[in-house]
C-alpha cells in the first residue's frame, strides 16, 4: 500500500493527479492518499480530507512507501515510522504555497538515507518503481556501525 499526504491546509493537485495516474496504471497497488481540501476527481485513489490521528498514523507506518508534500511534519512521520519517503515540493510559481519553503527544505533534506525528492511530478511513477530504502534509526545498522566505529578508537588508542 501507498499513503500519501499533501496536509490539510491547501491542495496539491500536481501531486494528486500524478499519483492518480500511476495508480490508473497501477490497479493491483492501493493507494491511499490524505488530501486536504481538494475538490478534484481522483477515481484511481481511495481519498480522505482529513484523517485522525490513529488513523494517519496507522496508514503511514503500514505504507511500503509514503509520497508527501516537502512538510516537516511528514518527513518526522517517515523517520519515526521508518517508512522510505518520497517527496514532492510545493512550487510557489505554481501557486502551491506562498514561498519556496518547501523546496530549501527538499534540498537541505534530500540526501538523507530513507528520502527521494521528485522534483518533476512526471518522474513519480519512477521513483514509487524502485523507492528509497527505509531509513535506518536509532537501533538499526546505523547505531551498529557507531558501535563498531567507536570500538575501534577506543581499543585502538
Amino acid at each position: 500500500m501507498i499513503f500519501a499526504t499533501t496536509g490539510t491546509q491547501l491542495p496539491f493537485p500536481r501531486l494528486v493527479r500524478a499519483l492518480d495516474a500511476w495508480a490508473a496504471r497501477m490497479p493491483e497497488e492501493r493507494v491511499v492518499a490524505q488530501i486536504g481540501p481538494d475538490p478534484g476527481r481522483y477515481p484511481h485513489l481511495e481519498l480522505h480530507a482529513t484523517l485522525p490521528p490513529d488513523r494517519f498514523d496507522a496508514l503511514f507506518s503500514a505504507a511500503r512507501v509514503v509520497v508527501a508534500h516537502a512538510g516537516i511534519g511528514s518527513i518526522l512521520a517517515a523517520r519515526q515510522y521508518d517508512r522510505p519517503l518520497i517527496l514532492v515540493p510545493r512550487r510557489a510559481d505554481l501557486g502551491e504555497h506562498r514561498n519556496d519553503h518547501q523546496a530549501a527544505t527538499a534540498r537541505r533534506l534530500g540526501a538523507r538515507a530513507g528520502l527521494h525528492v521528485v522534483w518533476d511530478e512526471a518522474d513519480l511513477g519512477a521513483a514509487l518503481a524502485s523507492p528509497p530504502p527505509p531509513p535506518t534509526t536509532g537501533d538499526g545498522a546505523s547505531l551498529a556501525a557507531l558501535h563498531a566505529h567507536l570500538a575501534g578508537l577506543i581499543d585502538g588508542a
